[in-house]
């Protein structure tokens, strides 16, 4: 008699009925959405309770109630933004389900769960994947289609390096047999080959063969997949050799979508290889000519302006079809893309800009903001030195009538392009110091530190200029209007600080101290109206040297006495003010005021009193030195005496560093200051640092007063003379370079260069770039297919002609393309034609460019 089966375990039993009571009382999808839609005010407590039932259901060991959880978190991640990281291990649990529906829900779950921080489990779903795409022949489509592309499209949004280099041999089936997957396949392989360059190998040569595919799909997802592949930061030069393949594309396919992508392919491609545009140049026109689509139409212009600029007929119809889209008044977007495209023209075609300078000019009021700032970069890149002035008066102008934020937008461009280069696009100084008053006067201007900063820095720089300087300072120090816009206080100091500074070429220095020491000076911050007493001092001193001296007509004794009187009625109350730099430079200037009080009469003859020649000696002396602009390399000029040796100088300093210096010392080497010729890294010899004070700062450059600096202006002070560097200055012609610089009708004045090497950012920004390229390891995996290496070093039989499936004869311009064997036949005519012209000089290729192949070679001549 057969024994009775065994009875089921307790926690068996009790796992059967928790499973049973959450798949008897589990919510479904739609009462989670009518809940949320019946009381919108209680959203978050009701997704916070869901997300408290779905972690606990979709531990369940029942497939339809973890299907059900995981169906209600893909709608809560979908529209509600909640992380599903939690449950990407049971949606692999849910891949070999055999039940389509649960199958596709936990395909489209994973896809949404994977990601960086969840990539580790992607392992475990490598089994399900293999099976999934090698059984894609096998499976039923005709039910359910969805199915075959589900392990495609995780493969393309949520694969990983490990995962791609276990699945990408599964993929070559696809992309090798025609079907509606292999576009998806292609896809999945762009994906594969971007995560993991060690199967470019395996993958390349496929997606190579999908360029000539009977399928357009394909055909446009294969050259999709190379225009990703090529793009920045990775290096195009490895895609060279399927240049005739993409242009086979370019010529024969129907699609804009696909011809936007070779166009973009070609316009990396062309320069590296120029002789690329002879060949392209032609379907080019005539898309240009004949194609209807704005889109295409555009990249064409793109792709001539770019690339092709010595075209002149391929130019000249790009430049056409750019006016064409100016002229669209019922499209603002064909504007904005005209005026995008005519800036690129610059700097190669400034006459085609200049052409449309009134149609820019207008789109700056355009009430659309796009096309205005677009209309301004434009703007900025057709001003040359010719035009400078007529370009930023109508941009200033414009900034006047316009909003706060587009008039701002406008006076930064104008000032950030005339300062540029030491102001290399200003012919007339005068004209831009004019230019910078009127631009502080605009209401909502707030670039005031930018043009006080100008101003000073020309005053520095141009001589010439300074007259008009002084204009423009007093035209700002008398409007009372200006004092309450804290957006213009360092304006008003820096015209402050040129009135004091360059006083000799002012008019009328009484009115300078009038408009200095007005009433609503007030309102000005403690920084500017330390600079306006410090300049009233300035004027105040050179009023009474040019008195004494009898060199100006417009200071005489009753001046001074003016002069006087007003400072001392509005300066004295000053003198007990609460800001320290205030009140110091007060005390100074009322100190000159009593000093020149008690001179009765200053035009005595400095021979009978000598108290009147010192006081006009020292004063003279006050401020009698010029200023000008100091190197930011100044220091590192300063050359090292002879008989300083730094190494065994320095080695007695510690015996006046206490114990708190030294320990500060040794936590933070780099307060010992080492000067720019010492080689701060090599280590210094030091006595004991145990001692009981340091000695002062005074007597310690009293014993060692060698390691300082001299303090004698004549030796430190740079001197402005004329072997300074100049702007623009005319150097002789290197290398056969014949290149003239742009005449001007006015002498641009000397402006004083002291700093080079300011573009070293840009180069070495454009370094960084090259160097990126080349440690490319996918460009570098492509480079070696091509040029026939395995990744293993061996050599492989890979041509880009291979790629083409002949399919009898196919037409590109109108002729008829020729089988391989006809070409095996005509190539020794090639050759032969060649021999004969041994003589001539091809054009050496780029350094980056990959080894041409036979294909490419033929392609190119």
């Amino acid at each position: 008699m057969a024994s009775p089966p065994p009875l089921p375990s307790s926690t068996s039993v009790l796992s059967s009925a928790s499973s049973l009571a959450d798949s008897l009382f589990q919510r479904s999808l739609d009462d989670l959405i009518k809940s949320l839609r019946s009381d919108p005010s209680s959203e978050p407590s009701i997704i916070a309770r869901s997300l408290s039932e779905i972690r606990r259901e979709i531990r369940s060991s029942d497939p339809l109630t973890k299907s059900i959880a995981l169906q209600k978190l893909t709608y809560l991640s979908s529209l509600h933004f909640h992380s599903m990281s939690f449950a990407a291990f049971h949606t692999l649990e849910l891949l070999p389900s055999p039940s389509p529906q649960t199958k596709r829900l936990a395909y489209l779950a994973a896809s949404l769960s994977f990601h960086p921080s969840t990539t580790e489990l992607l392992p475990l779903a490598t089994h399900q994947l293999h099976k999934d795409l090698t059984s894609l022949s096998t499976s039923s489509s005709s039910s359910f289609p969805f199915l075959p592309s589900l392990p495609l499209h995780l493969l393309s949004l949520a694969s990983s390096a490990d995962l791609s280099s276990h699945l990408a041999p599964d993929l070559v089936p696809l992309l090798s047999r025609s079907s509606p997957l292999q576009p998806k396949a292609v896809a999945a392989t762009y994906r594969v080959l971007s995560l993991c360059p060690s199967t470019v190998p395996v993958l390349f040569k496929p997606l190579v063969d999908c360029l000539s595919s009977d399928n357009p799909l394909t055909v446009s997802a294969a050259v999709g997949a190379f225009c990703e592949l090529s793009a920045p930061p990775n290096d195009p030069a490895p895609y060279l050799p399927l240049a005739p393949e993409i242009y086979r594309v370019l010529v024969n396919s129907r699609s804009n979508w696909t011809l936007i992508k070779a166009l973009k392919i070609f316009s990396r491609l062309v320069p590296l290889e120029p002789r690329l545009g002879t060949r392209i140049v032609e379907p080019l026109s005539k898309f240009l000519r004949e194609s209807q689509a704005k889109s295409l139409v555009l990249e064409c212009i793109k792709t001539v302006v770019s690339c092709l600029p010595t075209h002149t007929e391929a130019m000249r119809l790009a430049i056409d079809k750019i006016k064409e889209l100016l002229s669209s008044d019922d499209d603002p977007n064909l504007r904005y893309l005209g005026l995008q495209t005519l800036g690129m023209l610059a700097p190669g075609h400034l006459w085609a800009l200049e052409e449309s300078r009134e149609v820019v000019a207008q789109s700056l009021t355009d009430p659309d903001r796009s096309i205005c700032h677009e209309a301004l970069r434009v703007m900025m890149a057709m001003t040359l030195q010719e035009n400078s002035i007529e370009s930023c008066t109508l941009l200033v102008r414009q900034a006047a009538k316009s909003d706060p934020e587009f008039a701002n937008e406008i006076l930064d461009s104008v000032l950030t392009s005339c300062s540029k280069d030491f102001y290399e696009l200003v012919v007339d100084f005068d004209w831009y110091v004019s230019l910078l008053g009127e631009m502080a006067r605009i209401v909502h201007c707030t670039k005031g530190d930018e043009i006080s900063r100008q101003l000073v820095d020309i005053g520095l720089r141009v001589r010439d200029a300074r007259p008009e300087l002084v204009r423009v300072a007093r035209e700002l120090l008398i409007d009372p209007s200006l004092l309450g816009n804290h957006f213009l206080y360092n304006v008003l100091s820096a015209a402050a600080w040129i009135s004091g500074e360059y006083v000799e070429f002012s008019k009328d220095p009484m009115e300078l101290v009038e408009a200095l020491l007005q009433p609503r000076t007030s309102l000005l911050p403690t920084s500017a109206r330390a600079v306006y007493i410090q300049s009233v001092l300035k004027v105040l001193t050179f009023s009474c040297n040019s008195h004494i001296d009898e060199s100006s007509s417009l200071v005489n004794d009753t001046v001074i006495a003016r002069m006087l009187s007003l400072i001392e009625m509005t300066v004295g109350p000053l003198a007990e003010s609460e800001e320290a730099e205030v009140e110091d430079r007060v005390r100074n200037l009322l100190g000159v005021v009593r000093l020149v009080a008690n001179i009765k009469d200053l035009s005595v003859d400095k021979d009978k009193d000598g108290m009147i020649y010192e006081v006009v000696r020292v004063m003279d002396a006050l401020f009698s030195d010029e200023m000008g602009p100091v190197s930011a390399n100044a220091q590192k000029k300063v050359s090292v005496p002879e008989d300083l040796d730094l190494k065994d100088n320095l080695a007695d300093l510690s015996e006046f560093i206490s114990d708190n210096d030294a320990a500060m010392s040794r936590s933070n080497p780099s307060i010992l200051f080492y000067p720019q010729s010492c080689n701060a890294s090599e280590e210094v010899e030091v006595g004991p640092t145990s001692v009981a004070e340091s000695t002062s700062l005074k007597e310690h450059r009293k014993r060692h007063g060698l390691y300082y600096l001299s303090t004698d202006k004549e030796t430190t002070e740079p001197e402005l003379t004329e072997d300074y560097p100049r702007v623009n200055e005319t150097l002789p012609p290197s290398n056969g370079d014949t290149t003239r610089r742009v005449k001007v009708t006015k002498l641009r004045p000397t402006v004083v260069k002291l700093d080079e090497g300011e573009d070293l950012a840009t180069s070495s920004s454009l370094s960084t770039k090259v160097e990126a390229m080349k440690d490319d390891p996918l460009s570098g995996a492509i480079k070696d297919v091509l040029l026939g290496k395995n990744g293993n070093g061996a050599s492989s039989s890979f041509d880009a002609s291979s790629s083409s499936q002949g399919k009898g004869k196919d037409k590109v311009k109108g002729k008829e393309i020729k089988s391989k064997k006809g070409e095996e036949g005509e190539s020794k005519d090639r050759h032969k034609g060649r021999r004969k012209h041994k003589h001539r000089k091809e054009p050496a290729p780029p350094v980056s460019v990959a080894q041409e192949t036979p294909v490419i070679q033929d392609f190119l001549l």
